[in-house]
């Protein structure tokens, strides 16, 4: 097969070949039905369909097999999806915002789509920046009217209807919902300065931490990170849950991921939304 080119997704970004949204709400539980032993799920609505779903689960190496020649041994675990170019550790990701994709991107890809124009309205570089947001805070009763039923949960604004939507992990991987203008605006009053966020590509991701008296705290972490670091920590959280509460492990697992991002924060110069 020839590999595509990132000229032949130039081409599809400006018409010549578009792709168009893939998988149901109903197509994601159930495969997260499946893998849990046959339950019957029903997913809530705006579970990310088929092709996002390949970030979720898409496998570590484990290293060669056995019997495998030394070149085996030296080629990379995945190659980049838009040219077949072979990708390391560490390698950028691109969002086809059409098919809400998340692919991988070699250095010379992640150049040539560097600038928000280069993809048209159909590719998207996910960005690196990783900033806490210290202040902020988000009422319980805005919480409330979210009507999340975790402490755990990201917001992402659309760029082609500003429209904002919040998601948060759970077992079946994650579930999305629309969030009003007014609810966003006093989601947002918590932090004294004004939040801007990528369209698309970056979120406000939020973990509501327990206050002294067990109950959820207003204050808990808030930062701005990538798309796919969301779909990072929903993996975690699908893997390590157990039972109705989730467990001690999910919990660690919760807290080691936002130490790390504490370690990688940055806060580089960014493309930024025009909403407000």
């Amino acid at each position: 097969m020839t590999p595509v080119t990132p000229a032949d997704r130039v081409n599809a970004a400006s018409g010549t070949g578009t792709g168009t949204a893939t998988g149901t709400a109903s197509d994601t539980a159930g495969n997260a039905a499946e893998n849990a032993g046959g339950a019957a799920a029903e997913a809530a609505p705006g579970v990310p369909g088929g092709p996002l779903r390949a970030l979720l689960h898409r496998p570590h190496s484990t290293g060669p097999a056995p019997g495998a020649g030394a070149a085996a041994a030296a080629e990379p675990a995945e190659r980049c999806d838009l040219c077949a170019a072979p990708v390391q550790d560490g390698h950028r990701h691109m969002l086809d915002v059409q098919r809400s994709e998340v692919l991988c991107t070699c250095g010379p890809c992640a150049l040539l789509f560097a600038h928000s124009t280069a993809g048209g309205r159909t590719y998207k570089l996910l960005p690196g920046r990783r900033a806490e947001l210290p202040g902020f805070r988000i009422d319980p009763m805005v919480w409330a009217r979210l009507g999340v039923p975790v402490d755990l949960a990201f917001f992402v604004r659309d760029g082609a209807t500003g429209e904002v939507r919040v998601g948060y992990p759970s077992p079946l991987g994650v579930a999305r919902s629309a969030v009003g203008p007014e609810v966003w605006e006093e989601v947002v009053r918590g932090y004294p300065e004004p939040v801007e966020l990528a369209d698309d590509v970056e979120a406000l991701l939020v973990h509501r931490t327990e206050g002294p008296d067990g109950s959820a705290h207003a204050r808990g972490r808030h930062w701005i990170v990538p798309l796919d670091d969301c779909y990072r920590l929903a993996a975690l959280v699908r893997t390590h849950w157990r039972g109705l509460s989730g467990g001690p492990e999910v919990r660690e697992h919760i807290d080691a991921f936002f130490a790390g991002l504490a370690g990688t924060s940055r806060t580089a110069d960014e493309p930024r939304s025009q909403h407000v």
